[in-house]
């Protein structure tokens, strides 16, 4: 008997608003150069900052292109509206590595774990392999880590429940987004997995309070949780 955790990186893990936002500020830099002739490194920094605050409504990465743009226009009302259809893939991440944090007690935590860790991210496996490594000095296993191609994030829920190896394992998946917690109580198959959102990651107080109306998401603290760990 034991437990299995499987962890959701950006936001439960690791803070990466500021990588993606800067990385997005570059990347929108070059999709529409002639917006930011006049674009000062102050107004560059407004951005960066607020989009720690509309954050959560980003989905998938393209996403904070158009944020870039639409807090660019908020900025500088002057700058020409336009209907923006196409976003530029967000690349470079390992040049902004220093604006990745992991979240306090989280490498030690992770080092130091009895029980069996498995990260499910959307994010590139190699880069959350590499952060892993560099910034938290934390070595998982690379069959231990589902990420951008794995699939749906409830059929990786399936597919470990299935592997002999956890049969008879505590289940736990713990997560920063809402909307995958619900895509997960929808699944019949799911129903053994104990769930979580976390108050720190990249949510709403809006959404926190309507995960306490299910009874199957439980609302974790940083602290608590880096000592269940542990």
């Amino acid at each position: 008997m034991g437990d299995l955790y499987a962890l959701d990186f950006d936001g439960v893990l690791c803070d990466n608003c500021g990588e993606t936002a800067i990385s997005a500020v570059k990347a929108a830099k070059l999709r529409w150069p002639e917006l930011f002739t006049t674009v000062d490194s102050s107004t560059e920094d407004w951005i960066v900052d607020q989009m720690q605050t509309v954050w959560p409504v980003v989905e998938t990465g393209y996403e904070t292109l158009l944020l870039v743009r639409l807090l660019l226009e908020i900025k500088i009302p002057l700058l020409q509206r336009s209907s923006v259809t196409k976003g530029l893939t967000v690349e470079g991440i390992l040049e902004t590595w220093s604006a990745n944090r992991f979240y306090p007690g989280f490498p030690d935590a992770l080092r130091f774990a009895s029980s069996q860790l498995y990260i499910v991210t959307t994010k590139q496996g190699r880069f959350a392999d590499a952060l892993l490594r560099e910034l938290a000095g934390v070595t998982i296993p690379p069959e231990r880590i589902y990420a951008l191609g794995s699939g749906p994030k409830v059929e990786v829920l399936k597919m470990l429940q299935k592997q002999p190896e956890h049969q008879g394992l505590t289940l736990h998946f713990v997560e920063d987004r809402l909307a995958t917690l619900k895509n997960v109580i929808k699944e019949p198959e799911l129903t053994g997995w104990n769930l979580y959102l976390v108050d720190w990651g990249y949510n709403t107080q809006k959404e926190r309070e309507e995960a306490a109306t299910y009874s199957r998401i439980h609302l974790l603290q940083l602290s608590d949780f880096t000592q269940k760990l542990k």
